[in-house]
């Protein structure tokens, strides 16, 4: 069994993608918004695969003072995870330690592997909607033939970061991450594979790819993260061309 750590934030105002506030249409209230449905689509996708679901949430000593809410992180995030699963029994909830990402998967995915010994371990952090039950638990079988399996998304980015034995984990989130966590594989003399190619949101850019495929599949009457696109579908977002080039609009 894989444990699965979703690297999870509380999804405040400012705080959670503020990148797609600034290259899209959506407020950085809405983006706030659609990273809580993101997560809870992950966190379905995770509870429905063979993997064990560990939400590891940031601790309220970490986040900045402007972006301090009502009730603590952890509150948060199992409130999210309650709403998601209609129930958490069978959820691990564990605060983060590290104060970069590199520093915070590391010490997550090294704890798991060498002081609870498990089996293998895979990091993601809940961006990536279409990660479904279906490609966590081929990840799974991968693991079993590679120590090493990373889900590549645009720019060279990460949604998926798999593990059967340690590496380097020291800045492995240094862009390009996919070559980064690729070559600390390579020189812990691991062998790598790797899962297809899927959108991990962050940017306007990331958001007009995923609303086409969303709609497509909608269309054609196939499963969609059903929180996301919800959402999406909400605040009435699509895809044009403007100008020569494709944008996000409403």
């Amino acid at each position: 069994m894989t444990t699965i750590a979703v690297l999870a934030d509380p999804p405040r105002e400012g705080f959670v993608l503020p990148e797609l506030a600034e290259t899209s249409p959506l407020s950085a209230s809405e983006a706030a918004e659609l990273y809580a449905a993101m997560l809870k689509d992950t966190f379905v996708a995770v509870a429905n695969s063979g993997g064990e679901l560990l939400v590891n949430y940031r601790p309220d000593e970490a986040i900045p003072d402007e972006y301090a809410g009502d009730e603590s992180s952890e509150e948060e995030l199992r409130a999210l995870a309650d709403e998601a699963l209609e129930g958490t029994d069978d959820v691990r909830f564990e605060v983060q330690v590290g104060e970069t990402l590199s520093g915070r998967a590391g010490n997550t995915a090294t704890h798991l592997l060498e002081e609870e010994e498990v089996a293998s371990v895979a990091i993601v952090d809940g961006t990536a909607p279409m990660l479904t039950r279906k490609e966590i638990d081929s990840a799974a079988m991968k693991l079993r033939r590679s120590e090493v399996v990373l889900g590549p998304a645009a720019d060279g980015r990460l949604y998926y970061l798999g593990a059967t034995d340690t590496i380097d984990f020291a800045d492995v989130y240094t862009p390009p991450e996919l070559e980064t966590a690729t070559r600390r594989a390579v020189d812990a003399g691991h062998d790598v594979d790797y899962l297809p190619a899927m959108t991990s949101v962050e940017t306007g850019a990331d958001l007009c790819s995923l609303i086409p495929l969303l709609n497509s599949r909608i269309a054609a009457e196939r499963i969609v993260p059903v929180n996301t696109a919800s959402y999406l579908h909400e605040l009435g977002v699509r895809v044009e061309e403007r100008n020569g080039k494709r944008t996000v609009v409403r």
